[in-house]
């Protein structure tokens, strides 16, 4: 008996309850971005983790954090509105290194409150800092996040990237054509399926059934490189987006043919001449020309993809 009591005093503790703040990786301690973590992942109270993360930008508390994460929260709780004014009206207290990822979270916000308009702006934004050299801090590539992955990006996924959003943004408001030649050039750059669906998709609305089905064939024949666990659901998008051409094709007056109507835009949207106007010449003279000396700068530090894409400058046609 005495041999059995000396085993059990031997035995290890059981491990205590891990505390909340490691548990939640929040930070330890009693500051107001501390409580504010504390309320948004451990009590689930929205609300009050607004508070202290106000709180926490008032106070100068991993300002930067907590106004991501505040936006992030006001989002989720239904406040777009309230989120936008936020960030828009405290990030110049933020510094220069946090604004790419600012303007994320702002496009995110515009995008899920229907503000088409003031997302293109700043897609286009983006596309001028690119231009310029800026929107990497003048490097060649940066670290971001994919599907919880760790991965490098580069200039030229970068400007593809953005380029496919502001067609997307195009296609909210209707405006197919745009979107159109937007996609066309996020396809020369750094070409996938899915902005080749999408390209499709503009082409259909523009009642070009034959050159839609030209695209998808493309796709479906594995002409773009796989990327990720996305390509079953690209495969089945472009078949879907095939079998919509056939039922078209096949309904009386549809004009199915390479030729048919163009529909420029749908659905009453916000697309405005200026837009158009900006497709084909300043998007165009940023993305089209290779500058030997830029205007805005005494030194060009305009990054290599610009340069690869065509040799012809014409200053007349930057009027940022």
């Amino acid at each position: 008996m005495d041999q059995l009591v000396v085993v059990a005093m031997a035995q290890p503790a059981s491990p205590t309850t891990t505390a909340p703040h490691v548990a939640h990786k929040i930070p330890s301690g009693d500051g107001p971005y501390a409580r504010a973590k504390h309320f948004q992942l451990v009590e689930k109270d929205l609300d009050a983790s607004i508070a202290w993360f106000w709180k926490a930008i008032s106070t100068g508390d991993k300002l930067v954090s907590a106004l991501k994460d505040m936006a992030v929260v006001m989002k989720q709780r239904g406040y777009l509105a309230e989120a936008i004014d936020a960030v828009r009206s405290l990030r110049h207290l933020c510094p220069r290194q946090s604004q790419e990822s600012l303007d994320n979270i702002l496009l995110d916000l515009y995008k899920a409150s229907g503000r088409t308009k003031e997302e293109i702006e700043l897609l286009k934004d983006k596309l001028r800092k690119i231009y310029l050299g800026e929107a990497f801090h003048g490097r060649t590539t940066k670290r971001a996040r994919s599907h919880g992955r760790k991965i490098h990006v580069s200039v030229k996924q970068e400007t593809s990237r953005v380029l496919g959003n502001l067609a997307w943004a195009y296609m909210q408001q209707g405006n197919f054509m745009a979107a159109e030649v937007v996609y066309r050039k996020a396809q020369m750059i750094d070409p996938d399926a899915n902005k080749a669906c999408n390209l499709a998709l503009c082409l259909i609305e523009q009642t070009r059934l034959a050159d839609a089905e030209l695209v998808l064939t493309d796709v479906l024949v594995g002409r773009y490189q796989a990327r990720d666990a996305q390509d079953g659901k690209i495969v089945r998008k472009a078949e879907e987006l095939l079998a919509r051409i056939m039922a078209q094709a096949a309904s009386p007056g549809s004009g199915g043919g390479g030729g048919g109507t163009v529909v420029g835009r749908r659905g009453g949207g916000e697309s405005s001449d200026e837009d158009d106007e900006w497709v084909e010449n300043e998007m165009l003279a940023l993305l089209d020309v290779a500058v030997k000396q830029t205007p805005y700068r005494k030194t060009s530090r305009r990054l290599p993809v610009f340069e690869e894409i065509s040799p012809v400058y014409r200053p007349e046609q930057m009027a940022c």
